[in-house]
């Protein structure tokens, strides 16, 4: 089941023509062509009759049944959803699949972060026709969380051209997130530092996928290439670090302060 709230739902059927029953100016054949082609998908089956046969009520029954990536993706080869800002939005979105970036926009806002906002606009266009992108732009977002962190705390860097492992670690450390400032007799202590741990380790992991896959680096002609689900886990990754980390450095001003 797709995400599409009631007003994107009546913005595109605005924008697709649906009103009729029809949907622009498709025939029966060339919509089931094109969601053929574009999704493997058979939109005339009994499936996506549920709410009637014309071509409206069956895309109604497909972007309510389908899930946010497959509708998107289906969304995004339209024209008309292509070239009108508000409709590409809506398909971007969807492709981004569970991710949500609110609290993220929210945390790059009130630090006045406006390098993480390009950032996120970036990761939120790129997943599908550009999966290289994506990942090489959530290297980038945790280095630019790293930075802002440290700059509002007054942290020099930790070294002249620090790597993204080192910038996570010089962070975690100032927020009192590492496994050893978690108190022993905390209830779930265990579970608590390996659940720190395996987030340290997301920067680096982004990091090694970027090099090998993600921009930044020029790549062999004949290279492989990962599918937009592996940047939608680099990128999903990405976000949830750095939405705890800025949580986190609102929350505990002091170094002192108990985080855990």
């Amino acid at each position: 089941m797709s995400s599409l709230d009631f007003k994107e739902k009546r913005f595109l059927e605005s924008l697709l023509q649906m009103s009729s029953g029809y949907v622009l100016s498709f025939s029966n054949p060339t919509f089931g062509e094109f969601f053929h082609d574009v999704a493997g998908i058979d939109i005339h089956s009994e499936k996506y009759q549920r709410k009637g046969t014309s071509k409206a009520n069956k895309l109604r029954t497909f972007w309510e049944d389908e899930p946010d990536h497959i509708v998107g993706k289906v969304l995004l080869q339209l024209d008309e959803i292509v070239s009108d800002p508000q409709g590409q939005g809506i398909a971007n979105r969807l492709l981004v699949g569970a991710i949500s970036f609110d609290d993220l926009a929210q945390n790059a806002d009130s630090f006045g972060a406006t390098q993480i906002q390009q950032q996120i606009k970036r990761m939120e266009q790129s997943i599908e026709p550009d999966p290289a992108l994506a990942i090489g732009t959530a290297k980038d977002l945790i280095e630019t969380c790293c930075k802002t962190i440290l700059a509002e705390r007054g942290i020099p860097l930790p070294q002249k051209s620090p790597d993204i492992s080192d910038l996570t670690k010089a962070v975690m450390r100032e927020l009192r997130l590492v496994p050893e400032d978690v108190p022993e007799q905390t209830r779930g202590a265990n579970t608590i530092k390996r659940i720190l741990g395996n987030l340290a380790s997301i920067g680096g992991g982004i990091s090694e996928l970027r090099n090998l896959y993600g921009t930044g680096h020029g790549q062999d002609g004949k290279a492989a290439s990962l599918s937009p689900r592996h940047a939608r886990l680099a990128v999903g990754s990405a976000a949830t670090l750095v939405t705890f980390l800025f949580e986190t450095h609102k929350e505990q001003p002091n170094q002192g302060d108990k985080v855990v």
